[in-house]
């Protein structure tokens, strides 16, 4: 039995022994409990000092440690019931998936906000405090999510006008293709991975050579900002590998058919594991802003002990 991805717990007829179930099982939650645990902290640490949530910056970081801890709460969730209840009820699928691609669309979206915030802090400073206020922050989130579930949302419609209601009082296993297995959805989430992909691929790579221009004759933070690009490029090359998922199963099944449980793990820890390390690693220890204020908060609680 195995699961992979945030939006999708894959399994095929491929049952781990009970010993590899149980050393999985133990991986992914001592993972998960130590990413939420550092990211709590940063949460924490951004709550407790006004400098932070009044910066546009540490907001946009602040939503997408908030959103890496839901969704890796929730894969989590979907991994260990995919090995101790197999098959749930439909309506609670749907409901767990639907938060699940939530958060799993917003975070490539708000690594390209932050890349823009960076590139006009870097790029415009004069205007950096007109453009980027507190308000319209907030506003830029609102519109993550909206778009978020703009892209999400029609699947439930779609299967909610399709599919008798007998289908969402019965148990299946938790996955996208068997909670909204219509294959217009199928279509849909391809194009609608596709136009993602350019989209946030297209800013990421234009504020970079923007910041990469600026660096060659301005000051080390202009380097910085460019350094800190290249962090968020990587962070949503891997999140986009969920958007490839369907064909890299496809590949592993026909590559490794006697370890395919085996390699769904390794795409699950490499594609949902990962990229949520990375920001506690970009701003948690890379800022140092950020990092003196979290060693002087990490410093009280010891001394409160």
């Amino acid at each position: 039995m195995n699961t992979s991805s945030a939006n999708v717990t894959v399994v095929v007829d491929y049952r781990d022994s009970f010993t590899k179930a149980v050393t999985k099982n133990v991986i992914v939650v001592v993972l998960s409990i130590s990413i939420n645990y550092i990211n709590a902290g940063l949460i924490q640490t951004f709550r407790k000092h006004q400098i932070f949530y009044s910066n546009p910056r540490y907001i946009l970081f602040c939503h997408l440690v908030v959103n890496d801890m839901i969704l890796v709460t929730l894969t989590v969730i979907l991994f260990i019931i995919s090995y101790i209840l197999y098959r749930i009820n439909v309506s609670v699928c749907c409901t767990l998936l639907l938060i699940a691609l939530f958060t799993t669309e917003n975070t490539p979206l708000n690594l390209a906000c932050m890349s823009v915030e960076c590139y006009i802090a870097v790029c415009v400073p004069l205007r950096h405090a007109q453009i980027c206020t507190v308000k319209r922050t907030f506003m830029l989130l609102g519109l993550i999510w909206a778009t978020s579930m703009l892209s999400v949302l029609p699947d439930l419609f779609i299967t909610l006008a399709i599919e008798p209601l007998d289908f969402f009082h019965s148990r299946v296993f938790c996955i996208r293709e068997t909670a909204f297995r219509n294959p217009h959805i199928i279509k849909k989430r391809d194009i609608t991975y596709i136009v993602y992909l350019v989209i946030v691929w297209f800013l990421i790579f234009y504020t970079y050579f923007k910041i990469l221009f600026t660096a060659k004759t301005a000051s080390k933070d202009a380097k910085k900002a460019q350094n800190t690009i290249i962090l968020h490029g990587f962070q949503v090359l891997l999140c986009m590998a969920t958007y490839a998922e369907p064909m890299l199963k496809h590949a592993l099944l026909q590559w490794f058919p006697k370890n395919y449980s085996d390699s769904l793990f390794a795409c699950y820890i490499i594609v949902q594991i990962l990229p949520r390390s990375i920001s506690s690693i970009i701003y948690g220890l890379r800022d140092k802003t950020f990092r003196r204020y979290l060693k002087r908060y990490l410093l009280c609680k010891v001394s409160q002990q």
